[in-house]
């Protein structure tokens, strides 16, 4: 796989945003990537510099509409955590 494909979106959330001040991002990631694929995806995209990666399988979740009920989609998402000599990614500079 190629880094665009590992890498899907960047999760913007509260708790996502106030972690940023450590240098911890946190991405939506396909599936099968391991933690490996995931840390030379970051740098290769970002030109970066990463320390550690930690990733979580998020089920999904039960949901009725109606009468009918069916499953979200299940998804992997990953926690990179930057050296502290590496720059901040820029995409996130902005939204802070």
């Amino acid at each position: 796989m190629i880094a665009q494909d590992i890498i899907i979106r960047p999760i913007i959330t509260e708790k996502a945003m106030r972690d940023i001040t450590q240098k911890k991002y946190v991405f939506e990631v396909h599936k099968n990537a391991s933690k490996i694929d995931i840390e030379r995806a970051v740098e290769e995209l970002f030109k970066v510099k990463v320390q550690k990666v930690n990733t979580v399988h998020v089920r999904g979740q039960l949901r009725r509409q109606g009468r009918n009920e069916g499953y979200t989609r299940s998804w992997k998402k990953a926690y990179v955590q930057l050296t502290e000599k590496s720059k901040p990614i820029e995409f996130f500079e902005g939204m802070m």
